[in-house]
């Protein structure tokens, strides 16, 4: 009696059915079995290779074992594309403005853009193709199912990767194309670039856009070390530099017998007047700009407008801020509904809607107030904001960035202004604000107010550069050496009187703010 040998079932390739039936089936003695399995997992491991060989090195399984035509091209451009990265880091070493202005520029970002989506796809492929040069007919029927699976999920990570990295030079496209217009002044003025930050509300209660914040920026070329400068919103008979197209039309400084020409109506009026500006894409922006530099005597680089959409979307996008709530502040309130309640705690971790409303809330508290809490919220975010949060939330930043209204800073700064936003993130924020009993809105001194904005600089860049002996123009001492009890009395309350709205630096007005 004849005999057939097959294989157990779990290694069965494929054995046929008795063809007589009386013929016995016998199982292959396990003996028999270790060149099977040393053959399939030969099998699995080759396999396995093709894939990781195209995963690490794009085409080389092809050149092995498949096209060699297919592989020798896609070889090639890895090397091109190795060659191109490695040039960009060495630009971006010897001449970094170069290599920003080379990857901010629009036709960059879209060749760049169409590369990833290309370069995923024919990887995509390439993978593909090592899964099938891999035979996988000739695997275990137990290995196959395992296989298709890796080969699917590498499939999908590396195109997935890839359009996604597309996506988000997508955004930068955007970003860059819709935000950064460029015209204002590159060159520091006096070691300083002095930037203004505007806040602006368009919402349907308000004729045309009125900047309801303003602050400058004052930071040291070399240092970082910043000074911001708060300017109410209602500061009147502001003079316009003798440049700016408004001097003429108001020579005495901007003011009207009705009292409604205040620093904020500045853009509208702009706005409104557009021929002063001929070729000027904001005339409102640019106008307060010019009224800034005529009240704090300050050569304003460059401007941000941004509104209150965007500013809720922006916090939002990087995940919130965290700062601490010295008292109980509405949502709403006033001559409208009151909402609810930003709650006072410590280190409050807020939402973009929470840290819109404590930083515009008026009601129960007053302007000088509100521009404190301004100051708290954007320490907050200079301090919290890092390059992987900013990394890993480029879409949602970017997109909440396309609220900007507008900025003058051109994209070949870019890399100069993320240089300062470092280096003052590692050093004390200096304050300053307008406020009374030392400035009033309705009748400023504006040669007092030059004088305290240098005073606070020269004060802020003496940080950096100390005196060799201590300034004696302080309280006078008395024969003894000791100050004064005049001077003792009128430290004391100095301190006292200290509140959020002229404390001299961030901390102290986070400190104070609310109390």
């Amino acid at each position: 009696m004849s005999q057939t040998f097959v294989d157990d079932p779990g290694t069965d390739t494929g054995s046929a059915e008795n063809p007589v039936g009386g013929e016995e089936r016998q199982h292959i003695p396990s003996g028999f079995k270790t060149p099977t399995l040393r053959s399939e997992r030969v099998k699995l491991r080759r396999a396995l290779t093709f894939l990781g060989m195209t995963l690490i090195l794009p085409g080389s399984a092809q050149v092995a074992a498949g096209n060699k035509r297919v592989g020798r091209f896609a070889l090639r451009t890895w090397a091109v594309l190795w060659g191109l990265l490695l040039f960009s880091g060495l630009l971006a070493l010897v001449w970094r403005s170069g290599a920003v202005a080379l990857f901010t520029y629009p036709l960059t970002l879209r060749v760049i853009q169409i590369g990833l989506v290309v370069l995923g796809i024919g990887w995509g492929i390439l993978l593909l193709d090592a899964w099938r040069i891999a035979r996988p007919p000739e695997l275990a029927r137990r290995h196959r199912p395992l296989f298709a699976l890796i080969s699917l999920a590498l499939v999908a990570a590396v195109v997935g990767a890839l359009v996604a990295s597309a996506g988000v030079v997508s955004a930068q496209r955007d970003l860059v194309s819709t935000v950064f217009a460029g015209g204002g002044e590159k060159q520091a003025t006096a070691g300083r670039y002095n930037i203004l930050l505007m806040g602006g509300d368009a919402g349907a209660d308000r004729t045309g856009l009125r900047p309801d914040s303003m602050t400058v920026a004052s930071v040291d070329a070399e240092t970082g070390r910043t000074v911001l400068i708060s300017l109410p919103r209602n500061l009147e008979d502001v003079p316009f530099p003798e440049s700016s197209p408004l001097h003429k039309r108001f020579p005495n400084g901007y003011s009207c017998p009705d009292h409604s020409c205040m620093l904020n109506a500045v853009y509208t009026y702009a706005m409104g007047h557009k021929d002063l500006y001929p070729g000027v894409r904001n005339p409102g922006a640019q106008a307060t700009k010019e009224a800034i530099e005529g009240a704090t005597g300050l050569k304003i680089n460059y401007w941000a407008l941004v509104d209150l959409k965007g500013f809720q979307a922006l916090v939002d996008a990087v995940g919130g801020i965290t700062l601490d709530v010295n008292r109980d502040i509405p949502i709403g309130g006033g001559h409208a509904k009151l909402y609810g309640w930003v709650k006072k705690g410590q280190n409050r971790h807020l939402n973009g809607y929470e840290a819109l409303w404590f930083a515009r809330s008026r009601s129960d508290s007053s302007d000088y107030d509100r521009m404190a809490r301004q100051k708290c919220v954007m320490s907050a975010m200079l301090q919290q904001l890092d390059p992987v949060t900013v990394l890993t939330n480029f879409n949602q930043i970017a997109a909440a960035g396309k609220e900007i209204v507008a900025t003058d800073i051109p994209t070949s700064r870019v890399d100069t202004m993320l240089d300062l936003a470092m280096k003052a993130k590692a050093k004390p924020i200096s304050t300053l604000a307008f406020v009374p009993p030392t400035v009033y809105p309705g009748a400023p001194n504006f040669d007092k107010v030059h004088t305290m904005v240098a005073k606070k600089i020269a004060e802020s860049e003496a940080a950096d550069n100390p005196a060799p002996a201590a300034s004696t123009s302080a309280a006078a001492p008395t024969a003894s050496g000791a100050p004064s009890s005049s001077a003792k009395a009128s430290s004391s309350a100095t301190k006292k009187k200290t509140t959020a709205s002229n404390a001299s630096d961030v901390g102290a007005v986070c400190a104070a703010s609310g109390q």
